[in-house]
């Protein structure tokens, strides 16, 4: 029992970091109908602005950490939301009435190109952070195994539902959200209507970019060592867990984002742990085949 309890806080903890990067995927899915394959990619850079961030405010003599997170945040976040805008201008606008296709190719090229970008500028080496946010809680202690709670697993579990309940509000209450709302389900009545609608895509993907960055530092802070290759894995494990949630619903990507790392940290601590993306994929296969538009997704309604 103690053990499973541990392993399920691990779990919750990796599964917020895949929600909010899964999140980004399913915003752009859900506006212009297409998956943003360069987003783990964005997600890596996120991870290293706020590496870089850390090293310049302990060169300038910023000690204090909770100062020093807070500034690594919204440094992290604004830079991460240019990378964001830079790939919806580059790679999606020219391409957006094209063939279904094109965009999809240009994010692929998209992601190859900010990959190769970091490992020439920053090197293919691993990159260390010591840890920042330390200690935690006995919560059990039975048996022989005591059942932590680190203070960063902490942080990244309450800044991650912060996070939820911020982003639902303004997609809710706001002129944003509801011009979003309104491109998710006509983009050229929402043109009609009066919604700028390249103003509206633009945003979503500098807000998807600045959820990605946040994962990025959670990330960072969590594990303590990121290389350029980080975004390739997490974001194929994201636009999963945003698949599995329901492709274009924001809960959905928050529950698929908990699942998969559920999924990946119970099979890693039970079974062989080559095999734990097997075992993520495979749920993803057996839940399209028996409701293809994922846990809380809606079926697609052509119109005609």
């Amino acid at each position: 029992m103690e053990y499973f309890l541990q392993q399920l806080i691990n779990g919750l903890t990796l599964g917020s970091i895949y929600g909010l990067i899964a999140i980004g995927y399913t915003m752009v899915y859900g506006i212009i109908g297409m998956i943003n394959f360069a987003h783990g990619d964005v997600f890596m850079v996120g991870a290293f602005l706020a590496l870089i961030a850390f090293l310049m405010l302990v060169a300038l003599g910023v000690t204090a950490v909770p100062l020093a997170l807070f500034l690594v945040l919204l440094i992290a976040m604004a830079l991460t939301a240019l990378y964001g805008w830079t790939v919806e201008r580059m790679a999606y606008r020219p391409l957006r009435h094209s063939f279904r296709l094109a965009p999809l190719i240009s994010a692929i090229g998209m992601s190859i190109v900010l990959q190769n970008y970091v490992q020439i500028v920053q090197g293919a080496r691993v990159k260390p952070l010591p840890p920042l946010i330390q200690g935690g809680y006995t919560l059990l202690d039975r048996n022989g195994f005591a059942v932590g709670l680190s203070n960063v697993q902490i942080a990244i579990v309450v800044i991650t539902l912060a996070l939820m309940l911020v982003f639902s509000w303004l997609v809710a209450n706001t002129r944003l959200g509801r011009d979003m709302r309104a491109c998710e389900q006509d983009l050229k009545m929402a043109s009609l209507v009066g919604v700028d609608i390249d103003r509206t895509i633009s945003l979503t993907f500098v807000i998807g970019a600045a959820l990605a960055a946040v994962a990025g530092i959670m990330d960072l802070l969590y594990y303590g060592v990121i290389d350029f290759y980080i975004g390739f894995v997490a974001g194929v494990k994201a636009f999963t867990a945003a698949v599995l949630g329901g492709i274009g619903s924001l809960p959905g990507a928050m529950v698929g984002g908990l699942l998969i790392g559920l999924i990946e940290t119970f099979w890693s601590a039970y079974f062989s742990i080559e095999y734990k993306d097997v075992a993520a994929f495979s749920v993803l296969v057996i839940v399209l085949i028996f409701l293809p538009t994922g846990i809380l997704g809606r079926p697609e309604i052509e119109k005609v």
